[in-house]
């Protein structure tokens, strides 16, 4: 198929301002939606600042209203971009945090894309991509809520790439890893915002992302072409290095003994609260 017009959602920001600006520079038909009205008026101007020709548009994909006008336009391929990031240990984060992280993540981007698909089905042509991460492969301790909401993501995507499949409709992951944005920084921030929380059983004060993070501008060549339909892997990891690491991290759940380490810090959570915050990779 022909790419046509690619709405990329959470364009405001990180890879999906990036992957939207990216797609305008080789002259893409580009709709780059961001949550809010205030972020319109900004990316307008810097597109034009840049020479870029794209339609900007406000898309809360938590929001019925904006997915019904969402689906007034004329797409060819959705980008799934939009996320946010709840950080804390699943014992300790509110709940409404929690049923947030998921609307955002996993709920809005499936909703939207239901509107989407029925019309790409009429079509007999599509693609769909949502960019996941190695959070919807492997899970870390403090990043549970996150962690789930991408691997539901996960499931979702599969189950709709096998539905989509008959009515020639592409679908596709990316899996970005841990990339230096902010926004992996930022989710170890969000405890700041809990509300009726007297005691934590985590001192997130002294906690910080607990990996060393890599260039953001690496994730965007090899993420336009999945999107463009040039790269045909259904599960795209960045970097591919990341690999061996992530099927290493599954495999071993097998041999996962219940009482393994018991008593003994995990030694991610040690190393959270040992790294300082926006650490670079080598």
């Amino acid at each position: 198929m022909t790419e046509g017009t690619i709405l990329v959602t959470g364009a405001g920001t990180g890879f999906g301002k990036g992957i939207a600006f990216s797609l305008a520079e080789k002259g893409k038909s580009v709709i780059a939606s961001v949550e809010a009205m205030s972020q319109v008026s900004a990316l307008e101007k810097e597109a034009k600042d840049r020479g870029l020709e794209m339609k900007i548009e406000k898309l809360d994909v938590t929001s019925e209203k904006d997915r019904q006008k969402a689906w007034t336009w004329d797409v060819d391929v959705l980008v799934n971009n939009a996320a946010v990031k709840e950080g804390g240990s699943l014992v300790d984060i509110p709940e409404d945090n929690l049923r947030h992280q998921f609307e955002v993540n996993t709920f809005g981007p499936i909703l939207l894309t239901k509107g989407f698909a029925r019309k790409m089905i009429e079509k007999k042509q599509g693609r769909i991509v949502f960019v996941s991460s190695i959070s919807g492969l492997v899970s870390t301790p403090l990043s549970g809520p996150y962690n789930g909401s991408k691997h539901a993501l996960e499931a979702f995507a599969e189950a709709l790439s096998q539905e989509l499949q008959e009515f020639n409709i592409e679908v596709a992951t990316i899996n970005p890893g841990p990339y230096l944005t902010g926004f992996n920084d930022r989710e170890f921030e969000t405890w700041k915002n809990w509300q009726e929380v007297d005691e934590t059983v985590f001192d997130y004060e002294n906690l910080a992302f607990p990996m060393e993070q890599y260039d953001p501008e690496e994730v965007i060549e090899p993420s336009v072409k999945v999107i463009l339909g040039e790269t045909k892997n259904y599960r795209n990891v960045i970097p591919e290095s990341m690999i061996s690491m992530i099927k290493d991290m599954r495999s071993e759940l097998w041999d996962k003994k219940t009482d393994e380490a018991l008593g003994e810090r995990h030694e991610t959570v040690q190393k959270s609260y040992d790294i300082e915050p926006g650490t670079k990779a080598e």
